[in-house]
């Protein structure tokens, strides 16, 4: 079973997913890109759905805008399957003195574990408050936990993080994300997350794309790994053929069952809803037809459902590796 916004769905009912979107967030190293419009938001959404996914997951962790019973409602209106996500970012997206930043290990891993188990709380703050809701009267759960690290750095925020999203994972076996600066040490992130008891097949990398290296993303998968795909569209830095082309040849060295699909858009500048491009729709539209003509289609299935549904169920490990013990 997978835990959205709206409850628990099968795996198998999940379809198409993108393993990586924000409808709402505010940060403040991205200042006039506040994604805190639900009508706006509600827009994207629809368009997201209309370009092939069903399916996503809104990466969006504590105190960075996140609006649970906001994604609930939007959930219900644009028929997206949206899994929500509790977790914390890496320490500069809060700010100095941002309360967050002074809790403990114990009470992050207290916080992230309540939000799976008993559902977020409306807005973030020190306490609790009150709880969000969806139509039905059902608390919104989070379904995946979420960590982020520096560039080539685990600060000390960013180490009990890590430690509080371990502890969550034993407690519930949600799904974990960690945020790779610039895609790096994921290694080294994973032998951190191995040494407090999470196992690789637990995690997914997110922007391992922006180190297009398939020869270290197919070692990446051999240690079980998942890996996010989701830097298209930023053409100032690569072409998506680039990326393309790195995913395609990670595949041909054996990462196909553990490749993931995202746009990670991000930005009010990028949404279509808000006034900007590309939009959320630029996933299904431009890149699967491109992906759809550079393989197989049993690859393109395993990107956009079997992947991300075993990722997010928390099944471990696949057919193939199973065979192969």
């Amino acid at each position: 079973m997978i835990t959205t916004v709206l409850g628990e769905i099968p795996a198998d009912a999940l379809g198409a997913t993108n393993y990586h979107e924000h409808l709402f967030q505010v940060s403040p190293l991205l200042p006039g890109d506040e994604l805190d419009d639900e009508p706006r938001s509600l827009v994207e959404a629809v368009s997201l759905r209309a370009s092939g996914f069903p399916a996503v997951v809104d990466a969006t962790p504590t105190a960075l805008g996140r609006r649970p019973s906001a994604l609930a409602r939007v959930a219900a209106t644009s028929g997206l399957h949206v899994v929500a996500t509790t977790g914390a970012h890496r320490e500069p997206h809060y700010g100095a003195g941002h309360w967050l930043l002074e809790l403990t290990e114990a009470q992050l891993a207290d916080r992230f574990t309540a939000d799976v188990v008993d559902g977020q709380p409306d807005v973030d703050g020190p306490g609790r408050g009150a709880p969000a809701l969806a139509h039905d009267g059902r608390p919104v759960r989070a379904g995946v936990v979420k960590a982020g690290i520096g560039y080539w750095s685990i600060g000390a925020f960013e180490q009990r993080v890590l430690a509080a999203v371990a502890a969550t994972w034993t407690r519930t076996g949600a799904a974990v994300m960690v945020h790779l600066e610039h895609g790096s040490a994921a290694f080294e992130v994973l032998r951190a997350l191995e040494v407090l008891g999470v196992p690789a097949s637990a995690v997914a990398l997110a922007h391992v794309d922006r180190n297009p290296d398939p020869g270290l993303h197919a070692e990446l998968a051999a240690a079980g790994a998942y890996l996010g795909y989701d830097g298209w569209a930023r053409s100032q830095r690569w072409p998506d053929s680039l990326l393309l082309d790195c995913l395609v040849r990670a595949a041909e060295q054996g990462a196909g069952e553990r490749l993931l699909l995202g746009g990670d858009v991000a930005r009010a500048t990028r949404y279509r809803g808000y006034g900007g491009m590309p939009g959320l729709a630029y996933l299904g539209e431009r890149v699967l037809p491109r992906l759809a003509r550079a393989t197989s289609p049993a690859l393109v299935t395993a990107l956009t459902q079997t992947n991300p549904a075993r990722w997010l169920s928390g099944t471990g490990t696949t057919e193939h590796e199973e065979e192969r013990r």
